[in-house]
This record gives C-alpha cells, structure tokens and sequence, in this order.
C-alpha cells in the first residue's frame, strides 16, 4: 500500500479539502456541483448464490483496468456492513488481486460512519421515549412509535423486544431492532443531494402517531442539530486505494434486498467531479440493487449512467441450475444451460432502461473451458457484447478487454428512464416492479398490505422492494423458476424522510439473523 496521501497528489486533489485518518484512509469534502460530461458505469450481476459472481472484484478490477489504459477513473462503492462481515458474507472488498485496502480497517470500524449512524439513529429514539416519560408533550401514542433502534450486527434475538419507558407507570411498548444498513436513517444519508437536502430529510422522517392520529416527526423532537453534530465527519466521504494504488471513494452502505443498496450520492458526484470515468456497483442482482439504483437514485441525483456491466460465472450459473455448492467443480452442461435463464432474466431487466450493457463472464483457474464456451456461444448467438474477465487472478490486466469494450459502449447516446413514474399509485409502481423486473405473474397483499395500501397508494413516492436476493421470486429456495409465479407483499412501511415506501415481501426481515457457523467463528 501507498500513503493516501500519495493517491492523493495523483489525482491532485485539493490537500486542503481532505481530512487523513491515518496513513491509508481520508475523508474528503463533497463535491456536490454538477459534473459534466463525465461517465457514469454501473456494474450488476446475476443472483447471488454462495459461489459468487464477482460483483465487487470486477468493479475493482474494472477501475484498475480503466486506469491502466490511461482513463481517468474512480470506483464508487459501498461501506460494508459487520452484520454479513461477521455473518456469511465475510468481507467486502473485492477478492484475490482486485481488491480495495486496508481491508481489516474497512470492513470493521472503518473511519467510525456506522457507528455515527447507528448513534443518530437510537438517539432519536431515546428522544421519542424521553418526550413521552416527561410527560407526552406530543401526545405520543405508545402503540404507534413506529421509528425502531438499530445496530450494526445480525442479531435476531433484537428483532422484537420490549420498551419499558416508566415501570411504575406501566408505560411499555413492543418494538424491535434493525440492521443499521436497513435504516431509514441509512437510507437518507445515501440519497441526500446536499446538507440542507440531509438536514430536511432527517426532519420529515416519521417517527410515530399521535392519540389523535397524526404523524410525528424528527423535527417535533427538536434535535435534528444534534443529529447534524453526530454526522457532521461521517458525511464527508472516505478515500482508500486498490492493491494497484487507484483511488476509491466508500461511503454509505444500505441494504439491497432491505433498503436501496447504493453508496451515497455524495461519493459517487464527488468521484465524477475528480474523473472522467466512476464505476459504481449496486447491490445484489439487477432486479434489486440496480433496479433501485436506476429507479431511485439516478432521478434523485439526476444521474444518467453510460453502461452498466452485468457480472456472472459459470458456478454460479450451475446453481441455478440446481447444481449443489459442494459439487460445482464438475461440469455440468445441462445445468449451466438451465441456469443460463437466469443471465436472460437479468439481461431482459437491463434492457428495461434503455442502456447499453455488457456481461462480464467471471474466470478463475477453476473455471471450465467447455462451460465457458457453452456461455460464450450463446451470448454470441444472441448478440450481446460480453468479455471474459480474470481481474481475480491478474487484478487490473484480467479486465482491460472489458475496460476496453465498457469505453465504447460509454460513447453510444441512451434513451435510459426510469421503469415508472411517481406520480403513477403506489401499486401500480410496485406491480410494474414485480412483473418487469421479477417477470411476476402477478402481486398478491396481505390483509394488513391491502389496508396500508388504501391509505398509501396515491403517495408520490419512490417504491423499495424488500425481497430475497437469492431468487428472482420471494422465495429464497426457489432458483430454478419454471412455472408463473406471484409476489407476496406481507406489509407497507413508509420511509418519509427517503421519500419511498419500503414494500415487505416474502419471509424478509430488516433484521438478518446468523448462519449456524458464522464468519466471525473464523477470523
């Protein structure tokens, strides 16, 4: 590793505008003007399985590509959050040669934004409990707080819980923890354009109802300055490096199957004011992360993405073929053929918003070549640009071709838009959503959906999908999809302050739980 501050002076950025924590990492200003002419790349994937794609390791490797064949570039990426660290995913920083540094520092405390968030966060709901011990000056009604507290860890036993504010009163409410990177809060720090956008954002969140039915809001509180002091570090976005000393910013870590799944739009305006090029990655697969990527944030910020690559291996095409994990070193023809649906159904999601796109087929020293070419020729077949990346083994060199090919599909004009429009109901958004993007038959409501949707369907609100990330359906076990299927909505939560309402399907929880034998039992 360099010092930052080398990395710094290479992309000469201002000394003044940065703030070092230690020697490998900095807080930058943001640098919020509108950039132009730049190139904005969103990188994507097929669903995850536990094999891997590749998402970040090619969006790393896509940076130092870019870099190596004299562009301008900075990668864009997310925080990552203790709770997959500690849990099944163990670390986010790329893999093998492509990789972002100092990897224990970023995956664990980091330059302390989550910590900050999750402070905020519970301190509003401290607030919430201490106006109602005092006396209730807002009228709260204690079943009807709807803000939850939030840490940074996979802890199911906190999904519910129980508040006393006052025993000797008897004055209690249920309630329960999310995964800060589930937040509300979370959400508003990444899709903030500005700090005054922060700073009205955090106010009109709703935190719960009165006695007499209305909503009560942070700014009833009267904190949102102190909230402003806890964040006043933790908005400014961080700087790190690759192994091959390029710059990436990392800011912002949200939930894709539980909240929009982007870095922060500070980052990603701030990397497009330094460079020509941003690669940016989304969460999970097309039908989540970059579905909201390119239905949310992109109107937010008024970006227009260039390209987006979509990230796929053979392995984990196998899976979804039905090939077990324990058994992907085999080739399996048939099943990779199967699993090759689930690259069309990512594909077709891609085609939706009108962008030139490339897929990115994932190669390790394990891959197989028939297989490979049993991928390569259908993508041939069906004309669709693709390249074969190592950036794995060979970092920025296993990825020039597709630097290469991502340079020229950033030259084509794009008639990219958003699959719905706000002022369209609420489920008429959502509807669009599972059809197009899932390939849905259908949307069914729970009783308690059905009621919150009367009242909420004429909002002109963003829709956030909460779903499993490991079908295409809501059903995590479902991977090979051969028959009509229908999405269950279960529940309706509105996130005032990000201005989406957060569309609960399936057996989602915004609280993840820990596998049998958690990562953390093997650092």
């Amino acid at each position: 590793m360099k010092p930052i501050i080398d990395i710094i002076k290479k992309y000469k950025i201002d000394k003044d505008s940065i703030m070092l924590y230690g020697n490998y990492a900095a807080k930058i200003n943001p640098i919020l003007k509108p950039p132009l002419n730049k190139k904005l790349i969103l990188v994507t994937a097929t669903s995850p399985t536990p094999a891997g794609e590749g998402k970040t390791t090619t969006t790393i490797g896509l940076n130092d590509a870019m870099n190596k064949i004299n562009k301008k570039c900075i990668a864009a990426l997310r925080e990552p959050s203790m709770g997959p660290v500690f849990g099944v995913k163990g670390g986010a920083n790329g893999g093998g040669k492509a990789q972002i540094v100092p990897k224990d520092d970023i995956n664990f405390h980091f330059t302390g934004d989550m910590h900050a968030i999750t402070a905020a966060n519970n301190l509003i709901s401290a607030c919430i409990d201490n106006n109602i011990y005092w006396g209730n000056s807002l009228n709260i009604d204690v079943n009807k707080i709807i803000w939850k507290r939030v840490v940074d860890v996979n802890d199911r036993s906190l999904r519910e819980i129980e508040v006393t504010i006052n025993p000797k009163k008897n004055i209690k409410y249920k309630s329960g923890f999310d995964i800060t990177v589930a937040s509300e809060l979370m959400a508003i720090f990444c899709l903030a354009t500005s700090e005054k956008d922060l700073i009205k954002r955090i106010e009109n969140i709703i935190v719960a109802f009165s006695k007499s039915n209305k909503p009560i809001y942070v700014k009833d509180l009267q904190i949102v300055n102190a909230i402003m002091k806890i964040l006043a570090y933790a908005i400014k976005p961080n700087i790190i490096q690759s192994l091959e000393g390029n710059l990436a910013i990392v800011h912002g870590g949200p939930f894709a199957n539980i909240a929009h799944g982007c870095n922060s739009i500070f980052a990603t305006n701030t990397a497009l004011n330094l460079a020509d090029y941003v690669v940016t990655e989304a969460g999970f697969a097309s039908e989540l992360g970059a579905e909201k990527f390119l239905d949310i944030v992109c109107d937010v910020a008024k970006f227009k993405p260039s390209a987006i690559v979509i990230v796929t291996s053979t392995r984990s095409l196998k899976m979804h073929g039905g090939v077990s994990k324990d058994n992907l070193k085999d080739k399996n023809i048939d099943a990779l053929k199967i699993g090759i649906e689930n690259l069309q159904a990512h594909i077709n999601n891609i085609k939706n918003f009108n962008i030139p796109f490339i897929v990115s087929l994932t190669q390790l020293d394990i891959s197989l070549k028939d297989e490979i070419k049993v991928v390569t020729d259908w993508l041939e077949k069906n004309n669709y640009e693709y390249s074969l990346n190592s950036s794995f083994e060979n970092g920025g060199a296993g990825a020039v071709d597709l630097a290469k090919k991502v340079v020229k599909l950033c030259s084509k004009k794009n008639k990219y838009k958003p699959i719905y429009s706000l002022s369209q109901s609420l489920k008429q958004k959502i509807e669009i959503i599972c059809k197009k993007c899932y390939g849905a038959s259908g949307v069914e409501y729970s009783s308690t959906a059905i009621q919150k949707l009367k009242k909420l369907n004429t909002l002109k609100t963003y829709v956030c999908m909460a779903k499993t990330p490991l079908s295409l359906t809501d059903d995590e076990k479902q991977l090979i999809i051969n028959k009509p299927f229908k999405i269950h909505v279960k529940d309706l939560l509105i996130a005032n302050g990000a201005n989406f309402v957060i569309v609960m399907t399936g057996n989602i929880f915004r609280m993840p739980g820990l596998p049998k034998i958690p990562e953390a039992n093997n650092m």
